[in-house]
């Protein structure tokens, strides 16, 4: 079983840890270690094991905080999937019919022919101012 050295408010301390934990026990000391020099730079040099306790104590205020948080944030997501499912569940819209207008044949014929006529009328009048 692996032993470190932490150190916590200036102070070391010989801890024991499992092996391939030594990581995650050298962060946590670190945060503890953060608190407690928060409480050292407001306070002063206090009796060691006051100083574990209230930076101990900080710590779990801010972990209570961020438990609220993801609580909070859970319950968020929950509503949102429920949501998210009902709107899956909900049945499709009846298509929207739309009508197009459609031009009869007769219009179609007559624009045509009205087209010629001005074409015609246009050539007219073209060969008159040149001529």
């Amino acid at each position: 079983m692996p032993e470190l050295t932490i150190q916590i408010g200036g102070r070391g301390f010989e801890v024991s840890c499992q092996e391939g934990e030594e990581v995650f026990l050298q962060s946590a000391a670190k945060m503890l270690d953060d608190e407690a020099q928060v409480l050292s730079d407001q306070i002063g040099r206090m009796p060691e094991s006051r100083m574990l306790l209230m930076a101990g104590l900080m710590l779990a205020d801010k972990a209570a905080a961020t438990e609220d948080k993801i609580n909070a944030l859970e319950s968020k997501l929950a509503e949102a999937e429920i949501e998210l499912q009902n709107l899956r569940n909900r049945p499709q819209p009846e298509p929207e019919r739309i009508e197009v207008a459609v031009v009869p044949p007769s219009v179609t014929d007559t624009l045509a022919e009205l087209a010629a006529r001005a074409e015609a009328l246009a050539s007219v009048v073209e060969e008159r101012s040149a001529g």
